[in-house]
């Protein structure tokens, strides 16, 4: 966890707590941008570039928001950039298991668990883009509703569908391995 501290003298310029900054949030951010954009190459680059991005927002950033919200909402956003331009190119690939060297919180075991499967990989890998993100940021990375809508700007009642329906999809997909 950063500190207000540290963000603080990362606004005013100072290089290491920037680094610390960076050092903390790297392998949560690369495992969304993992889940965002199947490709290791194209999730290191969405994450470099969301660390440019909020080096340059730094001082407009603004204590009343959390800092992993504020710094998810950049990462997002490089990630849907990312992603058109690899659907463009048709360069998506599927997870490896560099997946499964990205560190997890504790809190979510079961994600955890689900994660280690190549099947429940794939079946997330599947989802449409705009429920996989919302999927990915309340599930893996525990955000709320509330910080998901000022987030995307989508109203509550859209993430709440979306998150039910990336369920739903992924029970179906997933049942019988999950049962059997």
């Amino acid at each position: 966890m950063v500190t207000s501290s540290q963000v603080a003298r990362a606004k005013l310029g100072d290089a290491e707590a920037f680094a610390q900054i960076v050092r903390a949030y790297h392998a949560r951010c690369v495992r969304f941008a993992r889940g965002m954009l199947r490709d290791q190459g194209a999730a290191e680059d969405a994450v470099q570039e969301a660390f440019v991005r909020m080096y340059r927002a730094l001082p407009r950033y603004e204590e009343r928001d959390r800092f992993d919200y504020w710094l998810f909402r950049i990462l997002a956003n490089c990630c849907r950039t990312a992603n058109a331009s690899l659907e463009r190119r048709g360069e998506q690939q599927l997870f490896d298991e560099e997946w499964d060297r990205i560190e997890r919180p504790g809190a979510l075991d079961l994600v955890a668990r689900l994660e280690s499967s190549d099947a429940i990989r794939r079946a997330v890998a599947e989802l449409p883009e705009h429920q996989r993100e919302i999927f990915l940021l309340f599930h893996v990375e525990g955000f709320s509703y509330e910080e998901m809508e000022r987030m995307t700007g989508i109203g509550r009642s859209a993430l709440k569908m979306r998150v039910k329906r990336a369920c739903d999809i992924l029970r179906e997909r997933l049942e019988g391995l999950l049962h059997g």
